[in-house]
């Protein structure tokens, strides 16, 4: 079953329950990846679906700094339960060891030296970690691996 069918499935059980919250943040996702289907003339796969839920999340820790920064706990914590419902839609993080091991074979098949080359090892890296881990940390690593 794909990621799209498993959502819809996923509504469907949150309208049977009753699960209010969590079924508005499904609808929302649908509708972003519909947004997105229509935007770009194709039917989204898994990996795009997995994109469009980064960028939901995303947007949605930008949202929770600016009302903590603005003590509106209440929205932040909304903010913080829809992050947990599209999170779990995300595929399973990588560890730090096997995050420094494709950045290691990323760097060795590019065979770059000096931070120029940094955007080749991250166009590299970024098919390979989609959704699967933080890019402004990964970033952090192959910049501090280049400039070595």
């Amino acid at each position: 079953m794909s990621l799209k069918e498993t959502i819809t499935e996923h509504m469907k059980d949150a309208m049977r329950n009753k699960e209010i919250m969590r079924l508005g943040t499904i609808r929302m996702l649908i509708s972003e990846i519909k947004k997105k289907e229509i935007d770009s003339r194709q039917i989204l796969g898994d990996s795009d679906v997995v994109a469009v839920i980064e960028k939901m999340i995303k947007q949605r820790k930008d949202s929770v700094a600016q009302y903590e920064k603005a003590s509106r706990q209440d929205l932040a914590d909304r903010e913080r339960a829809e992050i947990e419902v599209l999170a779990a839609y995300m595929p399973k993080p990588l560890s730090e060891a096997e995050i420094d091991a494709l950045i290691a074979d990323a760097i060795k098949e590019t065979d770059v030296v000096g931070a120029a080359g940094m955007g080749k090892v991250m166009g590299i890296l970024k098919a390979k970690l989609a959704g699967r881990a933080d890019f402004s940390q990964v970033s952090a690593k192959v910049k501090s691996l280049l400039s070595a």
